[in-house]
């Protein structure tokens, strides 16, 4: 009895050793019950399936084969694909035709590869609806073109085609230079952003001139009402010390000035580009850096002239307030 009773306990206690339970991972997707609970029914939930009682996941990241809406937008079912772009003229939703291999990476055959070029004409020749979507799509690389050249981020791309966009829309391209559309409302972007770029910067890399940029850019805040904020010279002060490479007391001491200048209106009626120039380069001199004024005139877009008109004003305001310093303590 000892023996078969000691069988019999090594047979409980061997037997989930040997049969085991199936782990979630290789669990097959067909089976609706708990390896834990047995009789308990799995749930789903979006992409997982549980047991409503111990809690278990069985399954996740699984595919949800059913439709993407929901009882209760009914009316505006519809099958979707992949996220929408202003940056196209197509929305982003066209699709390319492959020239030499499929999507196995096989070499494809002589006949197939000529029927693919037959049907990558007729794909360009219908690409376009009419003109006025040919040059929308013309104007979009332009935008993309110039946001690449500026370094910009996407956000940025994304705003500036929907600004040029909205413009093809109005109708305020007609008469005027794609490119300089395209330039205006990268720079109109930037604006609104508050993003530290000039128009002489964005005037650089586009194929027209300065002038016609901002002549596009006068149209398009005139008429589309643009949320554009002045740009004060505190913006500017971390992009030029980085492109100097100067040191971080210079740049804090920069923006000192830069406040106090904006506090007291000294970049009224001037372009705030001078004034951040002016700000650094006095920083500079009390640090003992060598910058000179034809580095940073250049690198404002300003003239040597205009720099030294704003540094006058800067040390007429420091002097100013050192006498009001020494008066108080007198």
């Amino acid at each position: 009895m000892s023996t078969d009773s000691s069988s019999v306990a090594t047979k409980h206690t061997e037997q989930p050793e040997t049969t085991g339970v199936e782990t979630p991972e290789r669990l097959p997707s067909t089976i609706n019950q708990c390896p834990e609970c047995s009789e308990v029914k799995l749930k789903r939930d979006r992409n997982e399936r549980y047991c409503p009682e111990c809690g278990l996941v069985v399954d996740e990241d699984c595919i949800d084969y059913g439709p993407e809406w929901t009882p209760y937008d009914a009316e505006d079912r519809r099958r979707v694909g992949g996220p929408v772009t202003n940056a196209r003229h197509d929305w982003g939703i066209s699709a390319e035709i492959g020239r030499y291999r499929d999507a196995r990476g096989q070499q494809l055959p002589a006949a197939k590869r000529r029927k693919l070029h037959r049907l990558r004409r007729w794909d360009r020749q219908a690409r376009f609806e009419g003109k006025a979507e040919q040059n929308l799509a013309h104007g979009l690389s332009e935008v993309r073109r110039i946001v690449g050249a500026l370094d910009l981020p996407e956000s940025i791309c994304t705003q500036a085609c929907a600004l040029y966009r909205t413009a093809a829309n109005e109708d305020l391209i007609r008469g005027r230079s794609i490119e300089a559309m395209a330039a205006a409302g990268v720079y109109a972007a930037c604006r609104c952003s508050g993003l530290p770029r000039t128009i002489d910067e964005v005037g650089e890399v586009s194929t027209v001139s300065r002038e016609r940029v901002s002549n596009a850019y006068s149209v398009l805040n005139h008429e589309l009402n643009l949320p554009a904020v002045p740009m004060a010279p505190v913006q500017y002060v971390p992009r030029f010390a980085s492109d100097l490479d100067l040191s971080r007391e210079v740049g804090q001491r920069a923006l000192e000035l830069a406040r106090e200048a904006s506090e007291v209106g000294l970049g009224n009626g001037c372009r705030p580009t001078g004034v951040a120039a002016a700000c650094i380069y006095e920083a500079a001199r009390e640090a003992d850096e060598n910058v000179t004024q034809t580095s940073l005139a250049e690198l404002a877009s300003v003239s040597a002239m205009t720099l030294r008109e704003q540094w006058k004003k800067l040390q007429s305001m420091l002097e100013h307030e050192e006498e009001s310093g020494l008066e108080v303590h007198g």
